[in-house]
């Protein structure tokens, strides 16, 4: 099916919503952003991507379809790839030309999209981030956990944001297609969106939350620990990305110096000194460490070719659509 640039579709917002097992959530959820969308004068339209639920999500969703009025497009995944790559999904399905997306558990309130869309132009913003001021969530589960890792997202990216987590978002189009998800990197959207804008253009405005009304949330307490994995990846990719053999080749060096003043202090010891130096264990790590060295910068030059190769190549997606649901049927 071919993309159509928001020029082309007329649309000038996008709404997308990645949905898991939320069948109870997905028609007040729908209700809710067609109330919400009333007060936004421009043409908008409502992606709902289900990321392969078990229970009635999609029969629920596509109820909706023949709703008057409503611009509804369900993009639905051959299973459960993640959050990250339904949001992608969504992003690719995306026609408008502005981008708002939130989650589908009605805690975030879609009654703020008319407001940041506003916030976003005037300020002249490429992403508008929502902040959960008033968090409605357990407190050693949820926020403080967040807590931290917001401030060592914003300490390691350079990106200050007291929100990271809140999937109430605003994008301009031209910019989020820039951006690939994956992993578990829809954590980390302003950090990747500050790769290729500046991070001016990047802000944040307190929004609405609610509890969690139906479900169980799909997080707990292990999720610190994969932010924190998730973080040295980010950290990683933002600098050396373009240049792997730097990362690399920087510490090969650092190695082989440090091996290097093992060797000359071994070498006045023997000569200067006369001292047996066969049976130190000094000689051992500073060989050790010439053999590491050689190791890390032909790592860096094997990942710089990789990295070159990967440059030219296409990027697949990470999800497989089973069908697309539109009002006049599948696509």
């Amino acid at each position: 099916m071919p993309v159509q640039t928001a020029l082309e579709s007329g649309i000038e917002l996008s709404v997308v919503i990645p949905v898991f097992n939320e069948q109870e959530s997905i028609a007040p959820l729908i209700e809710r952003v067609t109330d919400a969308m009333k007060a936004f004068p421009k043409s908008w339209e409502l992606i709902i991507v289900d990321d392969g639920s078990a229970d009635a999500t999609l029969v629920g969703a596509r109820k909706f379809l023949d709703r008057d009025g409503l611009d509804l497009k369900i993009v639905e995944l051959q299973r459960n790839f993640g959050q990250t790559a339904a949001m992608q999904a969504g992003i690719d399905a995306a026609t408008g030309r502005l981008i708002a997306t939130l989650d589908g558990d009605l805690q975030n309130d879609p009654h703020d999209i008319p407001t940041m869309v506003q916030a976003l132009e005037e300020r002249e913003l490429d992403l508008l981030q929502g902040w959960r001021q008033n968090r409605q969530d357990a407190l050693v589960l949820r926020k403080i956990p967040s807590k931290c890792a917001n401030y060592l997202i914003g300490k390691i990216t350079g990106v200050r944001l007291h929100d990271y987590g809140c999937s109430l978002k605003i994008y301009r189009a031209s910019v989020i297609k820039q951006v690939r998800l994956i992993g578990e990197m829809h954590r980390f959207i302003p950090a990747w969106v500050a790769a290729v804008v500046p991070s001016s253009r990047i802000g944040e405005m307190p929004v609405t939350h609610h509890a969690r009304q139906h479900g169980v949330s799909k997080y707990g307490i292990s999720r610190t620990f994969r932010v924190i994995l998730d973080l040295l990846s980010v950290l990683f990719f933002m600098r050396y990305k373009a240049r792997p053999g730097h990362f690399f080749g920087s510490i090969g060096l650092a190695v082989g110096a440090l091996s290097a003043l093992i060797f000359l202090w071994l070498f006045i010891q023997k000569f200067a000194f006369g001292e047996d130096i066969g049976t130190r264990p000094l000689l051992t790590v500073g060989v050790v460490g010439v053999l590491s060295s050689v190791q890390f910068i032909t790592t860096g030059i094997l990942a710089e070719l990789i990295t070159r190769t990967s440059f030219g190549s296409i990027e697949k997606p990470n999800y497989i659509v089973r069908a697309v649901f539109k009002k006049d049927g599948n696509a």
